[in-house]
């Protein structure tokens, strides 16, 4: 029982930092018409989320390696839960525009202390094969968040007054908090980490790090863009809209899902396995990618971006798997919170990218074929690798 809720503790984590963004698509039309502000805005509430995440990221990873996961996670928690109401007070009286921001601020704050540290807690608990499925059990509950996110999102914007839809943030970190006490017991006497040791571990490792920071970053730049794109163009092109326009991303969100669920399962203490899947998730993403330059009618961007998501879903356990595993508890924080960094960033930068590319699709689909080549060309410089590299007693 309490293994099952420690999972359900964690993989709350990332639906946490999902539902920062995606849960307000649906209502940004209400905030902007109660604080008068005009669409140009929407991008500016979005990214006050994201950037101070982006940017704390790596801090937190850092601080949770000196001062341990869970009072991290916790502190992270609370910093949300105040960001929160104050996005809800902001709705309550008047000229609260710059309230609203700084709470929005304080929320990618908090959210810097969620699935990052998922991570790197879930590597410090679990070993060999439990690690791996338990790491692709958050990539599950991650996919989870970004299908449920829209739609939750859509029906709180009809059922209540969109600033008291931030309650559901306080909500969620209560429930993590009263899990995290009642599953982790704090560590005493938390190993600090030495910033030599961590200067040491980039040098040795940084060849295999930074690419699988890159291919995971890319693959998440590439999903968000092309879900943006995919919004964009069944409402533009098709005129679907609402309920139906959410019910097209459970296809590629839920292959993704589904291939993190069966990779987290299957992926053993085996590297050269991990190696395959992740072999296997790049050539499922690259070549329905290349399909789509003579083939893009919306039946097979459909089909094809499934394929493709599938294949994100097969990478995303073992990318994570690899980084987790690559270092010893009290270096993980950082190590780990960086790739959360690159991440983030993906996610960030996908849906402004393909804003400018999407007025020319067929240049578009080029430079989606040429990001996913790339991605494949990381791959290959790692297949020079050392066996055991990912090790950490192997310096």
């Amino acid at each position: 029982m309490t293994n099952r809720l420690l999972q359900l503790v964690i993989g709350l984590l990332p639906i946490l930092m999902v539902l920062g963004n995606s849960m307000l698509i649906p209502i940004l039309p209400s905030i902007e018409a109660d604080l008068h502000l005009n669409s140009g805005w929407s991008g500016f509430i979005l990214s006050s989320f994201t950037i101070p995440a982006a940017v704390v990221i790596p801090f937190v990873g850092l601080l949770s390696d000196r001062y341990g996961r869970k009072r991290l996670i916790t502190v992270s928690l609370w910093v949300m839960i105040l960001g929160s109401v104050l996005c809800v007070v902001s709705g309550e009286v008047s000229e609260t525009v710059s309230l609203f921001m700084i709470g929005r601020g304080l929320q990618g704050v908090g959210a810097a202390g969620t699935t990052p540290l998922a991570m790197a807690l879930i590597g410090d608990i679990y070993q060999g094969q439990e690690r791996s499925r338990m790491l692709g059990s958050l990539e599950v509950f991650n996919g989870i968040g970004k299908v449920a996110a829209p739609l939750i999102g859509a029906t709180l914007a009809i059922l209540v007054h969109w600033n008291h839809a931030f309650w559901v943030f306080p909500v969620l970190c209560v429930l993590i908090l009263i899990g995290l006490r009642k599953t982790i017991e704090t560590k005493e006497g938390y190993h600090k980490a030495d910033n030599k040791n961590l200067y040491s571990i980039f040098i040795s490792k940084g060849r295999l790090l930074f690419p699988l920071y890159a291919i995971g970053g890319i693959g998440l730049f590439l999903l968000f863009g092309i879900l943006f794109f995919l919004s964009y163009h069944i409402e533009n092109t098709f005129h679907i809209d609402g309920f139906f326009k959410g019910f097209t991303f459970i296809f590629p969100l839920g292959a993704m899902t589904i291939s993190s669920y069966w990779c987290g399962g299957s992926l053993k203490t085996d590297e050269e396995q991990g190696w395959t899947y992740m072999k296997c998730g790049l050539y499922m993403m690259l070549v329905p990618l290349g399909f789509l330059i003579f083939f893009s009618s919306l039946g097979f961007l459909m089909f094809f971006i499934t394929v493709s998501f599938g294949g994100l879903g097969l990478m995303l356990p073992v990318i994570n798997t690899f980084i987790t595993g690559s270092v010893l508890e009290q270096e993980r924080g950082l190590v780990v919170s960086i790739y959360g960094a690159v991440r983030f960033g993906g996610v960030a930068l996908g849906p402004i990218a393909y804003s400018l590319w999407k007025h020319d699709v067929l240049q578009m689909y080029l430079i989606t074929f040429a990001f996913s080549l790339l991605n494949l060309m990381l791959f290959m410089l790692l297949s020079n690798r050392k066996k055991g590299v990912f090790r950490p007693e192997i310096q």
